[in-house]
């Protein structure tokens, strides 16, 4: 369906779980659906560093990933065209929140804080939380050695794992690490012992760097479920995320695009 069609007259089924916050505000005068049709085109916020995710190739420069081939789609199924916004954990609510992106698609995990500020589509993917040290560390050996005292654990700034590992360490040191610093940096400098990260990014350091260790967590351990994000107050605009999500697990796009970028085995059914 063209967007310029949806736009004219959508027509509004019961709420998915995911609607519900956005649709319990009221929308602006003019929604996002009508915005993005006027400009032709599709603003996507993402994080360039999400290795499978969001990922900007430094040896080539090409945005790879699930979600980047995700937003290709939606930019086709609105019929506009598609232009990345670079950001990160730490500051997309506040892009989503000013307009400056229409939807952020980068692996977002959802949260009771951020869902305060922003709403959530359907999740699409899962991932625990798993540890990254180096293959020397004889310290840190295996998952229940990090939390004692003298520890450094590294976090990004925004991500789950910063609130997650403040709640659960009670020895070791929590290193909140922002841009443009990186966690895997302050590891091999030994400013840090660990980092914590998920799935996708976990197997970006096990392919492109040969110091790296993951650390398994002990079973469900900071399992989180990932969605796209937008601006609360918009339902339409939330509805046709979800459907957009909807068909394309029932295509399977979403599952070829999992499987372009080894991500199959934390795609949601």
């Amino acid at each position: 369906m063209a967007l310029l069609a949806m736009v004219a007259g959508i027509v509004m089924t019961a709420p998915a779980p995911g609607q519900a916050q956005a649709q319990a505000q009221t929308p602006g005068p003019e929604g996002r659906l009508a915005r993005i049709a006027a400009r032709s085109e599709l603003q996507v916020c993402i994080w360039p560093e999400y290795f499978a995710i969001s990922f900007r190739n430094p040896r080539n420069g090409e945005l790879e990933g699930i979600d980047i081939d995700m937003a290709r789609a939606l930019a086709a199924r609105l019929r506009v065209e598609l232009r990345f916004v670079d950001t990160n954990f730490a500051s997309f609510m506040g892009l989503l929140e000013g307009g400056q992106c229409d939807i952020a698609m980068f692996g977002v995990g959802i949260t009771e804080a951020r869902a305060a500020r922003i709403a959530f589509s359907e999740p699409y993917l899962s991932s625990r939380v798993y540890g990254v040290t180096t293959r020397d560390n004889t310290q840190i050996r295996e998952w229940a050695d990090i939390d004692r005292p003298g520890t450094v654990v590294a976090v990004a700034a925004g991500t789950v794992m910063e609130p997650l590992m403040r709640s659960t360490l009670r020895q070791a040191e929590v290193l909140v690490v922002r841009p443009p610093a990186t966690r895997e940096a302050e590891v091999r400098a030994g400013r840090a012992d660990v980092f914590m990260s998920d799935y996708p990014y976990t197997r970006r350091m096990l392919l492109m760097h040969d110091w790296a260790r993951i650390l398994e967590p002990p079973g469900p351990f900071g399992e989180t479920r990932y969605a796209y994000a937008v601006a609360q107050g918009d339902p339409a605009w939330l509805a046709e995320v979800n459907a957009f999500i909807a068909a394309a697990r029932a295509d399977g796009t979403l599952r070829r695009a999992a499987e372009r970028n080894g991500l199959l085995p934390i795609v949601l059914p």
